[in-house]
């Protein structure tokens, strides 16, 4: 090899450092040596995070943007390295956060021999079509003079449009075939690129002449609008015209929950204020936002949308979405920070602005109603000092002890419903989860991605035991790193989700979802705080709600690995104004409220 020629290995790591790409992560092997060489080569510009379970490189990926809002890169081996990649890129893929995932693949001279980890039965070298379904695309070059095409391409993809994973599956010999005199520049290919289309001009002025003859407006906001850096229009137009502003679970935090327009959560476990007045609006404004089952209570009319007789405004970068699941009245192909500045643009050439200032106040008034029977209905959880911890209270003294910067990764499962129905986000990354794919782990592992973005700021998992138990290995990394993260175990000795629905959709039927000792029958579980404390993480116990949030402060000012091991109440499910239907097995009952029918 000339020594004026990159090979493809150095190509890729040039250009992830033109990218101003910190660090990435991942897990060695065979497959990959050549690239990892790369990266020492270049240690002083990028380092290297090696992780314990190649799962743990993605999601922490997929948290450091959605923390930072830049994307970052994996790398893993051929053959099981990578097939243990695609949780986290599918978690990725489907809530769009984009990370770049360098795949180690089997030498081009042995496809479709079956080499070592080759996965060939059905193509040569077929890792690709292992993920196809849950990236935006994959890139295999078989020649190092492809990898420049392949990784400035593959980066435009990842950014560009509706945000989301890529993989670049390099052959173990591309990885060291000389590939180019210079990476690609960065700055010419990529950085001038804008995907922050405006909404068609004349659906602009449709939208405003629609929401200033509305009465009951309200708007409906997703992740679109927390990652898509639109919080500050959000909030100046919800102020501007005075319209109530309902969250799905990945847009709650958009604006600040404290916020008097501020409704919360609409789901099938929404708080009532929120549910109820987006069900009775007239004109719905939805940005970035899929109307997926668990917002929209499995599309049954009456309990999260009543659409139609609601009129629809519907604005997403992905046309996809508009239009999936319930007909529109308006649909606007835009980014939503993009449209809410024409929005705003629209009004100030608008005159009579508050023509229904008594009708919006009207309906304000009636929603702060609805708060209040809301604040009402849950304040009993609030002073529970029963034991286990009821999870109601365990929400209410985690949000407390948290402050204002703190960054709270949830993981999957009912702790989430509970965080997002007590929590109070007052910033769009103040709240964290995973709310497409929903894998075991995201929270568990992503907190240190989250630390990882936000170095000085405090960042907490909360965690399942389930969820902790199947992703340990990040105790070693944090201490490896160094990494001073707070992981709050919520223990309630079972998949408790899933038992909750074996209890209320098969009477009660329930089988492989709690953990008990085989001679007592008692509850079992590890005991997760001495798991921490050997290796090398502090760790505690916590039995009763007056100790968390104390526990959560210690934690934090310890300013190191923490382990907070919670005993909570696995026999409480959160209620709220939606419901959900399991086809065939029936539906959920709501906890306050009936089904709305309009007149």
């Amino acid at each position: 090899m000339s020594k004026n020629m990159l090979n493809g290995a150095q190509v890729i790591v040039d250009y992830l450092i033109q990218e101003k790409v910190p660090q990435v992560f991942g897990l060695c092997g065979h497959g990959n040596i050549q690239f990892i060489d790369a990266l020492y080569e270049r240690s002083s510009d990028i380092k290297t995070i090696s992780v314990h379970h190649e799962s743990v490189a993605g999601f922490m990926a997929d948290v450091y943007y959605r923390v930072s809002g830049k994307p970052t890169a994996t790398f893993t081996s051929c053959g099981p390295g990578s097939a243990n990649l695609p949780i986290s890129l599918a978690n990725a893929f489907l809530d769009s956060v984009p990370f770049m995932a360098i795949t180690g693949n089997v030498p081009t001279s042995q496809f479709n021999r079956g080499a070592f980890q080759e996965m060939y039965r059905h193509h040569q070298a077929d890792f690709p079509s292992t993920v196809r379904t849950i990236c935006k695309k994959v890139f295999q070059p078989t020649r190092g003079e492809m990898v420049p095409l392949a990784v400035r391409q593959a980066w435009k993809t990842m950014v560009t449009g509706r945000p989301g994973p890529v993989v670049v599956d390099v052959p173990f010999d591309v990885f060291m075939e000389s590939a180019a005199e210079e990476a690609p520049k960065a700055i010419e290919w990529n950085a001038n690129i804008s995907s922050r289309c405006g909404a068609d001009p004349d659906g602009v002025e449709k939208a405003v002449d629609m929401l200033l003859s509305a009465e009951r407006p309200v708007m409906l906001v997703g992740q679109g609008v927390r990652y898509g850096g639109a919080a500050e229009e959000l909030r100046k137009l919800a102020e501007r015209l005075q319209i109530p502003v309902a969250a799905s679970a990945s847009g709650l935090g958009a604006l600040d929950v404290n916020h008097p327009l501020a409704l919360g959560l609409v789901a099938r476990a929404g708080h009532y204020q929120a549910n109820h007045a987006t069900r009775q609006a007239d004109v719905l404004l939805a940005l970035g936002v899929r109307f997926d089952d668990r917002t929209s209570s499995s599309w049954i009319p009456g309990y999260s949308f009543t659409i139609p007789p609601t009129r629809l405004i519907h604005v997403d970068i992905d046309p996809e979405e508009i239009g999936r699941n319930y007909p529109v009245a308006l649909g606007l192909m835009a980014d939503v920070r993009t449209f809410l500045r024409q929005v705003h643009a629209e009004l100030d050439r608008r005159d009579n602005l508050f023509k229904k200032s008594d009708a919006r106040k009207k309906w304000l008034m009636q929603i702060d109603g609805y708060r209040k029977e809301w604040d009402k209905f849950v304040a009993p959880g609030f002073s529970d000092d029963s034991t286990p911890i009821n999870p109601q209270r365990a929400a209410a003294e985690i949000d407390k002890a948290l402050p204002d910067d703190a960054i709270l990764v949830s993981d999957i499962g009912v702790h989430h419903n509970w965080l997002l129905g007590f929590c109070k986000p007052k910033r769009p990354d103040s709240l964290i989860g995973s709310m497409g794919f929903g894998p075991m782990g995201f929270g568990v592992a992503g907190v240190m991605g989250a630390k990882f973005a936000a170095p000085d700021r405090p960042c907490v998992s909360v965690c399942g035991d389930g969820a902790f138990f199947m992703h340990a290995n990040v105790l070693g990394t944090a201490v490896e790193y160094n990494l001073p993260v707070v992981w709050v175990v919520w223990n309630n000795y079972a998949y408790a989700s899933i038992r909750g629905l074996q209890r209320g959709y098969l009477g009660g039927r329930e089988l492989a979802t709690d953990f008990r000792h085989p001679e007592t029958g008692e509850r079992y579980n590890p005991d997760f705080a001495a798991m921490a404390r050997s290796c090398g993480v502090e760790g505690v116990r916590v039995d009763r709600a007056g100790d968390l949030g104390e526990a959560i402060r210690k934690g934090i000012a310890a300013n190191k690995p923490y382990l907070i091991d919670v005993d909570i109440a696995a026999d409480v499910n959160p209620a709220g104004a939606g419901v959900w239907e399991l086809p065939g097995l029936g539906q959920s009952k709501a906890g306050i409220g009936t089904r709305f029918q309009p007149g």
